[in-house]
């Protein structure tokens, strides 16, 4: 991820997180860096190309789970969500 340059927001995914979880692009962005945050790779869902998740929070606090892939240097958000509970309590606990 050290050699991202940005974020990939396109048509097909510009609003699907906040029509879906009432999450912002922004709050998405943020995510990536703050800390802590913690990233695995999500060998179930990869196909075509690799994909990772994360645990992390905003600015503002709110804990958010968010699947992505790199293209081209550019990190593309998926999915994006409140953590579950038991989600915020491996944050929680690995924190």
């Amino acid at each position: 991820m050290e050699n991202c340059t940005g974020f990939q927001w396109d048509e097909g995914n510009i609003d699907k997180n906040w029509i879906k979880h009432k999450v912002l692009n922004i709050e998405c962005e943020q995510v990536f860096f703050n800390t802590p945050v913690f990233i695995l790779e999500d060998t179930k869902h990869s196909g075509d190309e690799n994909r990772w998740y994360l645990l992390g929070k905003t600015d503002f606090d709110r804990h958010l789970f968010i699947v992505y892939t790199i293209r081209d240097n550019l990190i593309r958000v998926i999915s994006a969500r409140d953590m579950s509970k038991k989600e915020k309590e491996i944050y929680n606990e690995q924190n």
